[in-house]
């Protein structure tokens, strides 16, 4: 890495070049921009393979691109894309390659990195996957009771649960008809119990997701899962229903999973990545091998696009650098994601985690302090849901929201016009956001009344408008599509660390709170000695104690 020269990014004549044209262009507003240039829409948008980017509902002007392309070259944007592309080992803090992007490359492709070719490596785990979902889809796979397995469990959490659990969802058209699956991450008991309510041992198989096969909160859902199926099965059955998603064959085997059905992948593989990988078992179970290929398939054409394509034609740096255009230097420190398609709620939890465990970070890859602004606050929810619930302070709060709308043009479930209702509120409010309400449209609208009664409302009924939005039309939720649209948000994710300097692939303040727990965890029995915490912590401590009956 020393032969990667350092930039402090915010010292740059750019960065300052940035900052003042913010503050030139920060009372533009949108509808002009629209007025002035009626091609704006063809100007600003961007398709691929039935993917959609319209971002022109930006408070963007050519000069904000071209300094914002600017900006990218500076941080050596393109040098940090073929470094990862060619396997370096970008994820400085753990001396790692990362090369999700391998998991997607078809088969017959080769990548040397350190020695090997791990596009042949990956084939090989894929071959494994197909066998072994194959015969579990076709009925060939069956539990101690002689029974086709009719229900799986993943059990996993972070990105061995979200984005598993997001693209099952999402390709539910494509679901096997006699094969349910679902997804356990929480900790909390009730998680694992409601779904298991319903189920029978029978004809259940677990996937257990765990790379290390000591995560905390996966690996306790495993045994209270292996106790519940040991309720009807014996101990040597153990091994038709529980598989496990590992690299850890001892501990594997010691839970009493046959090692021949542990499925592996690469410590270049991040957890919020690998979805891509053998944590997709739960997601090939679900839709089948051949979907899962189009899924990997989507995944590589973005891949491409994004390692090919000019700045000024490429969907994940315009998404990344807008964004930060807005986060950086507009200080707007929220963003949130809208997909109007049920399959897709959970879309906005994966994307957020994506984000915020990447990109929030106060510290550069080097370990020196920033002292700009960087991940922001990532949230959302289905539309038109949404509409009812939030989207009053998008229209008239204070603060500065760009938001992201996921738009599938053709539904999988037609129901009269109900698609059509549903796109027409997606747009309508890209277009409300975007245009606002000026004073004179509102009198026209309150004609009626005079006086205090208008004096009263007509403040009520303005909507500033100028607020930044993108939409992402898919022609259609398919595995491909939804290949191209989550390997869409990670490149941002990465583009937007490079620009700030960041490490996107570690995740060192996920670990200090689980070291805490466990120095907690035998204090709630009243066993550990003094408590020797905050006052609050002790507090709740020992509240805990007395109404648990400790």
């Amino acid at each position: 890495m020393a032969a990667h020269r350092h930039i402090d990014i915010n010292s740059t004549q750019i960065w300052a070049k940035l900052h003042q044209h913010q503050r030139a262009t920060r009372h533009m507003h949108m509808r002009e921009l629209f007025a002035l240039d009626p091609h704006r829409f063809q100007r600003f948008s961007l398709e691929l393979d039935g993917l959609l980017l319209d971002y022109s509902k930006n408070r963007v002007t050519e000069r904000t691109l071209e300094l914002l392309f600017e900006l990218a070259q500076k941080a050596d944007l393109r040098g940090w894309m073929d470094r990862m592309r060619r396997g370096e080992r970008i994820n400085v803090s753990e001396d790692r390659a990362v090369l999700h992007t391998a998991l997607r490359l078809p088969k017959g492709t080769s990548l040397r990195v350190d020695g090997r070719d791990v596009a042949a490596d990956v084939h090989k785990v894929l071959s494994r996957l197909k066998d072994f979902s194959e015969q579990v889809r076709d009925g060939r796979w069956k539990g101690f009771s002689g029974q086709r397995i009719r229900n799986v469990v993943n059990l996993g959490i972070g990105g061995s649960d979200l984005g598993p659990l997001v693209a099952t969802d999402a390709l539910a058209a494509y679901a096997h008809p006699e094969l349910s699956v679902h997804f356990v991450s929480n900790v909390d008991g009730q998680h694992l119990a409601r779904t298991l309510g319903k189920l029978d041992p029978a004809t259940t198989l677990f996937i257990v997701a765990s790379k290390s096969f000591t995560t905390p909160e996966t690996l306790l859902n495993a045994q209270a899962a292996r106790e519940w199926f040991l309720r009807k099965g014996r101990e040597g059955d153990i091994a038709r229903h529980f598989v496990a998603v590992s690299t850890n064959d001892a501990a594997v085997s010691a839970f009493g999973i046959d090692t021949r059905h542990m499925f592996g992948f690469w410590d270049w593989v991040g957890g919020r990545y690998s979805v891509w990988s053998a944590i997709g078992l739960s997601v090939m179970l679900a839709i089948g091998y051949d979907n899962f290929r189009a899924f990997l398939d989507g995944g590589h054409a973005m891949d491409r696009h994004f390692f090919e394509a000019p700045f000024e034609a490429n969907m994940p740096v315009l998404l990344a650098l807008i964004g930060i255009w807005y986060n950086t230097f507009y200080r707007a420190h929220t963003h949130a994601i809208m997909p109007y398609d049920h399959g897709l709620r959970r879309l906005p939890a994966h994307i957020q985690q994506l984000d915020m465990e990447s990109n929030g970070k106060r510290v550069g890859r080097l370990g020196e302090a920033l002292d700009f602004d960087t991940g922001p606050v990532i949230w959302g929810e289905e539309g038109a849901n949404s509409q009812h619930a939030f989207f009053q302070l998008l229209h008239q709060g204070t603060r500065l929201v760009p938001c992201d709308f996921i738009l599938p043009l053709n539904s999988h479930y037609p129901l009269g016009n109900q698609h059509d209702v549903l796109v027409a509120n997606c747009l309508a409010q890209t277009e409300a956001l975007m245009r606002g309400k000026n004073e004179a449209e509102a009198i026209q609208e309150l004609g009626h009344l005079s006086g205090e009664q208008l004096d009263m409302l007509l403040p009520q009924k303005l909507f500033p408008g100028n607020q930044p939005s993108n939409t992402l039309a898919l022609d259609k939720v398919t595995p491909y599509s939804m290949g191209m649209l989550m390997a869409l948000y990670e490149h941002k994710v990465f583009v937007q660390g490079v620009i700030w300097g960041i490490n996107s692939f570690d995740q060192w303040g996920v670990e200090y709170g689980k070291q805490l727990a466990k120095r907690i965890l035998p204090e709630l029995s009243g066993g550990a000695g003094a408590l020797a915490h905050d006052s609050s912590t002790n507090g709740l401590i020992q509240h805990y104690r007395e109404r648990h009956g400790k």
